[in-house]
């Protein structure tokens, strides 16, 4: 049999390193899943339950291994369902390549079913390169560009496929003038800045007596060379999500996460310091950054176009973090006034005991905090960690303690609904060997989430290890939004758009085949956990929580009190357990006093 186009391209998806595809069939898409089945399994398809969640899919799988994430869908529906996990690639400069499916070439332009112009549509979200085959000879350039563009640039790309051409005889391009002839083959460039450029950055953080740093995930792998600079500089360091993972939080001056999730000591740091570190980090609110003409700024990043935009640096230095920081180094002189850094431990100390106590206030039935602050303690070594959007993310992010060797993300720039159970997913691909841990709302757990659990039970059993769990934080509610229509627009919890059914998502994981656990008593909650990271099989841990206990913000403003105040006084339908639940965790400081 001749070697179709669709052949050629699994066959040269495979000679580029690819071993993983997420994805949805679809007739529009029926020859690359042919050549899939012929190939023998030397590409292992996976398949999700929705497309979306299949780009999700290939996003985190870039995440958690370093290499090139494939997601593949038909045509019409299929294609276009792939656009938010693509978005969440794009706004976290993750390499993914999209497959997906056309109309036959002589139909196109005719309206005919299921056509779209998606060169258009993936414009925006692949725009790094985005192109649709017309003839077998084009397909090796298309697939050698798309895949090297989005190793290169760290960007989706995509290519589309009409149905027709994907079961043509492949054509090798010829030797003619108009033809292209490509090579498989990409190896990232050692990137690091100008010797005058460090000399500058180096004269920066050599002047500042109080230096911050914040690092995201562009400082994943380079955990040595942030800590060899944060001492020399006597400096603490703030994390943004993305490079959670980056510290461990068992050092004590590192102040945790930054922003609206973010930590007290982050936040003191940023407006005390007088020099300001910033390495591989995208993190979005200038407000929690020293404010402008109070602090110089250093930033390393190896995108150019990232730099200089959050916070107006002194020095921006284009380049690998590792690298760059390795070469900055022996140009830092150590700090001799230990004041500073010994404020910030003595900050980060203290702040750890106000977790404690918050996570531990009394709460109906469980407090959400505690979820995460039991769990901390019996990670197991080398877990992934996967989180969601929502107020879940704020346990994700303070209370969680990460240890050296542990690996964490969620949605980060897009900050979509809906990713963890995915992510987790492409974390047993990218690391079969490594327990995950999912933590999900239940709101986004009804979204999509669910559906991806009979992924799970589909394909456990093929996993090298069983060690899944997928905790839920049952409270009724979408409560982020909740909680950002209290504070920040003043408005009354809205119960139509907030409040949500109450499922049973345990029972719904027995009923697929999967291991449902159920807690609603704080002092059980432990010895869940417990169970739930020692089972064989994969496991759904529903948490029954308490949507009344506020995600504070790190700095809480005057207009933010007083919006919450007035949330009140309009008559929030939960305000007698709004009251209680703030009061505990310490908003009596600044609300008026309420009968």
């Amino acid at each position: 049999m001749a070697q179709t186009v669709s052949d050629f391209i699994v066959q040269r998806l495979h000679q580029w390193g690819v071993r993983h595809i997420f994805g949805y069939p679809g007739d529009g898409i029926n020859g690359v899943f042919g050549a899939m089945n012929r190939a023998e399994a030397k590409i292992n398809f996976v398949q999700a339950r929705h497309e979306e969640m299949a780009a999700f899919m290939a996003s985190a799988y870039a995440k958690f291994s370093g290499e090139l994430g494939v997601c593949i869908a038909t045509s019409g529906p299929g294609a276009s369902h792939l656009i938010t996990g693509l978005y969440d690639a794009l706004l976290d400069h993750q390499p993914v390549l999209a497959i997906v499916g056309q109309q036959a070439r002589n139909a196109l332009g005719g309206s005919y079913q299921q056509e779209l112009d998606l060169v258009s549509m993936f414009k925006d979200v692949a725009g790094a390169y985005v192109e649709q085959a017309s003839t077998p000879a084009q397909v090796r350039h298309l697939i050698d560009r798309a895949v090297r563009i989005a190793l290169a640039r760290r960007a989706p790309t995509a290519i589309i496929l009409p149905n027709d051409l994907q079961e043509e005889p492949y054509e090798a391009p010829p030797r003619a003038h108009g033809t292209l002839h490509s090579a498989v083959g990409y190896s990232a460039p050692r990137v690091i800045p100008r010797e005058t450029e460090l000399d500058r950055a180096a004269g920066v953080l050599n002047a500042g007596k109080k230096v911050a740093m914040l690092i995201g995930a562009g400082a994943l792998h380079a955990t040595d060379e942030v800590i060899a600079v944060a001492d020399r500089l006597a400096a603490g360091c703030a994390k943004a999500l993305l490079g959670k993972a980056a510290l461990p939080d068992d050092l004590p001056w590192v102040t945790g996460s930054i922003g609206l999730l973010g930590t007290e000591p982050s936040y003191n740091m940023m407006m005390d310091c007088d020099t300001l570190l910033m390495v591989g980090s995208a993190f979005p609110y200038a407000e929690f950054l020293p404010k402008e003409g109070a602090a110089r700024g250093v930033q390393i990043d190896i995108d150019a176009s990232m730099t200089s935009i959050r916070f107006p640096m002194e020095v921006s230095l284009v380049g690998d973090a590792a690298e760059t920081l390795r070469s900055l180094l022996p140009r830092l002189a150590p700090k001799s006034d230990g004041a500073w850094r010994q404020g910030i431990e003595d900050d980060v100390a203290k702040w750890w005991k106000t977790l404690d106590e918050r996570a531990h206030q009394p709460a109906a039935p469980i407090n959400p905090q505690l979820v995460a602050w039991e769990l901390s303690p019996r990670l197991p070594e080398r877990a992934i960690i996967t989180s969601d959007s929502g107020s879940c993310a704020n346990w994700f992010a303070r209370d969680l303690k990460i240890r050296r060797g542990m690996m964490a993300s969620l949605s980060g720039g897009l900050a979509s609904m809906g990713a963890a159970v995915p992510y987790a997913l492409a974390a047993k691909y990218a690391h079969p060997e490594r327990p995950v841990i999912a933590l999900v709302g239940d709101g986004a757990m009804q979204m999509n989430n669910m559906a991806e659990l009979i992924t799970v039970a589909k394909y456990w059993r093929f996993w090298r290890n069983p060690h899944f769990v997928v905790c839920v934080f049952n409270n009724e509610d979408l409560n982020q939004v909740t909680w950002e229509q209290r504070i920040i627009n003043g408005d009354p919890k809205f119960e139509a758009s907030q409040q949500i059914p109450d499922v049973s998502y345990s029972r719904f994981a027995e009923m697929i085949g999967l291991t449902g656990i159920f807690v609603d008593s704080p002092q059980l909650l432990g010895s869940a956990w417990e169970q739930a990271l020692a089972s064989e099989t994969p496991v759904v841990l529903e948490v029954k929580t308490d949507p009344e206990v506020p995600p504070l913000p790190p700095h809480i403003t005057l207009q933010q009190a007083k919006n919450f105040s007035l949330a009140l006084m309009k008559g929030d339908p939960n305000e007698s357990g709004v009251i209680v639940g703030a009061a505990r965790q310490v908003l009596e400081k600044i609300m008026p006093g309420k009968e």
